[in-house]
């Protein structure tokens, strides 16, 4: 009995975050089979579910998802190879970042779907133009919320290292990269999310494929269920990648704790 109520609780624990939008649905199909509205303007979701099956038995749904997954992880995996370690030598060394910190505020505040006339004059529409497009959006995320992360690192656990003889590359590793590393994550999860939005800007407008060309195509055919489908894909998608990007990086936290539990024992051990 206590199993089956630790199950039930467990359950109702996970499907709590999706209680609002199952009601949502409802409420949707609901208004849509009593035509509340036109269903030009919002078609229901059986409409939707329809349209959803059309394109993926025709090939078009699965390959629109491929090319636009393909374009966002290459961008996404460039913005952290660049913006983590740099965030990191930013942190560790704050008179470098005084003399970059000017041109990466500007960059900053631009916003990034401004550079598109620009990136389609120098590299056309191809891939290389959207996946520089990613960076730009992504990469600053991951740089702030890295120097950021570092920055914040209690000076307690770092003197406690110093304390017992830790070189400086000892404490970054064991105290520093740890504390710091759920706000790497964060940026990283905002980063993900700001890549989605991206490539889907660019998508509509200097492409011949992709999700985003896939929405553009249903609005100028008039085709709101092919729009609504597409716009279900990309937050699915989001959402899938948020927790792949959970699953990844749960080791690296359970190491954090560790790490700090290691050395606040030591500071006990000490006392």
């Amino acid at each position: 009995m206590l199993k089956f109520r630790s199950l039930s609780k467990k359950i109702l624990h996970h499907l709590r975050p999706w209680a609002l939008l199952v009601v949502l649905v409802v409420l949707w199909y609901v208004a849509a089979e009593i035509r509340l509205w036109s269903p030009y303007l919002l078609p229901g979701p059986r409409r939707v579910a329809q349209t959803f099956w059309e394109l993926a038995k025709n090939g078009q749904l699965m390959s629109s998802i491929l090319i636009s997954l393909q374009r966002m992880v290459i961008g996404f995996l460039i913005s952290g190879a660049l913006g983590i370690p740099l965030g990191l030598v930013f942190a560790v060394s704050p008179r470098i970042y005084a003399y970059a910190k000017g041109v990466l505020e500007l960059l900053r505040n631009t916003p990034p779907l401004a550079f598109i006339p620009l990136l389609i004059l120098w590299w056309g529409i191809g891939e290389l133009s959207k996946i520089i497009l990613i960076v730009l959006v992504a990469f600053f995320p991951m740089l702030i919320n890295t120097i950021e992360g570092v920055c914040s690192v209690d000076q307690k656990l770092v003197e406690t290292g110093q304390m017992f003889g830790f070189s400086r590359r000892r404490i970054f590793w064991e105290i520093v990269l740890p504390s710091a590393f759920p706000n790497i994550v964060a940026g990283m999860r905002i980063g993900m999310g700001y890549s989605w939005r991206a490539i889907i800007g660019a998508e509509m407008i200097a492409s011949s494929s992709g999700l985003g060309y896939m929405i553009l195509n249903g609005q100028q055919l008039s085709r709101t269920d092919a729009v609504l489908c597409g716009i279900v894909v990309i937050a699915l998608l989001g959402v899938l990648g948020e927790a792949l990007l959970s699953l990844t990086t749960k080791p690296f936290l359970k190491w954090r704790k560790n790490a700090e539990f290691s050395t606040k024992d030591r500071n006990i051990y000490r006392l």
